[in-house]
């Protein structure tokens, strides 16, 4: 196990950009199922979504072994990954049933701290963990049958409040949010050993006291949208070939009236079309929708609306019909249609769940 503390650059680096045309999936789809997991009733949801009306019902409740919250799919759809909030730190692995989607046990193993985050790289070779806490992450093999190795191949201090990590859609670049530092750290990672290694410059700021969080890369491979929970706001950056971001712009995701309390932004996701974006704010507990113009990144704001209390995980199906948002202290699940002319949210839907309900994630298994 090696141990590297990253220099933390003062500025942003210039990049080229690099378009990459998106290629649509035309695998039949069987089924849809949620995963959501629920900390406090220390258990994990397995959901069936009906594509034609938005409902949904369950098929399963997996009971494990601690206040599991990220949750993470590997690439082929066959494993699903879940980390432990609670001591002792662990990651439980699960093989997903290509029929039913219900979870069987693979294997439970430690993890270096409590990660807030967890994400696979593009083959499904490596898990990534961040920790908000322990202000690192690592990098642990899997095994062919979805086995994680208890060992990590590296364990890197980060600088304050790690909150999230995931490669770009070539899988030669890894980037990780540091809330407490507001920058977004760039690496290079080598998908053949696992190694990651700082890239040039090492890291992007973010806006002071914006508190970078979530991050996801837009379909073309041009953009990266961030969002960020202590300004309530999602940042845009461009992507360049080398692997870097340049901060092009931020905007609110608050409602232009409220006045309850400080932001508090948490999730973001962008329809698989990459039209429209969407923001979860957990004090207001509303979804901001914007529209995305494929061209220069820019965020026009489409509304605000409301949905479960406290919303700190959503998501969106695979074909781009539904948001699914989970509230921690609703202890519920809200589906709202999503318009597909303007991206518009229709009104929610609300299912009972867990307990502290945290983290979605949604598989399309195939026929």
């Amino acid at each position: 196990m090696k141990t590297r503390s990253p220099k933390l650059p003062g500025s942003a680096a210039a990049v080229v950009v690099c378009a990459v045309v998106m290629m649509s999936a035309m695998t039949a789809v069987a089924r849809t199922i949620i995963y959501i997991s629920n900390a406090d009733s220390r258990d994990i949801y397995v959901m069936e979504l009906n594509e034609s009306d938005g409902s949904s019902n369950v098929v399963d409740k997996v009971a494990v072994g601690g206040n599991v919250m990220p949750l993470a799919i590997s690439p082929d759809r066959k494993y699903l990954f879940a980390s432990m909030h609670s001591e002792p730190y662990s990651v439980s692995s699960f093989a997903i049933n290509p029929a039913s989607g219900k979870l069987t046990p693979v294997k439970t193993v430690p993890l270096p701290d409590n990660m807030a985050y967890l994400s696979t790289d593009r083959n499904g070779r490596y898990l990534f963990g961040a920790s908000y806490a322990g202000n690192k992450i690592s990098v642990n093999t899997i095994g062919f049958t979805g086995e994680v190795n208890a060992t990590p191949l590296e364990v890197i201090p980060t600088g304050k409040k790690a909150h999230a990590i995931a490669t770009d859609p070539s899988n030669r670049f890894l980037f990780v949010t540091s809330l407490g530092e507001d920058i977004i750290l760039q690496y290079r990672f080598n998908e053949i050993t696992g190694e990651i290694t700082p890239n040039d410059p090492p890291a992007v700021e973010a806006g002071k006291g914006a508190g970078p969080r979530h991050f996801v890369f837009h379909p073309n491979r041009r953009f990266v949208f961030c969002t960020n929970e202590l300004d309530g706001s999602v940042s845009t950056y461009r992507f360049d070939a080398s692997g870097t971001l340049t901060l092009l712009d931020s905007i609110s995701v608050m409602p232009a009236d409220f006045k309850g309390g400080a932001p508090w932004t948490a999730d973001v996701h962008l329809t698989p079309d990459g039209r429209f974006l969407y923001a979860s704010e957990r004090t207001s507990s509303t979804i901001a929708a914007f529209h995305v113009d494929v061209g220069s990144g820019t965020l026009t704001l489409i509304g605000h609306y409301p949905t479960e209390t406290q919303p700190r995980g959503f998501n969106i199906d695979p074909e781009g019909k539904y948001l699914l948002a989970a509230g921690q202290k609703s202890n519920g699940l809200s589906t709202h249609a999503i318009d597909q002319n303007t991206g518009a949210l229709g009104k929610p839907s609300h299912k009972d769940v867990g307990r502290n309900p945290n983290w979605v994630e949604i598989v399309a298994l195939p026929e």
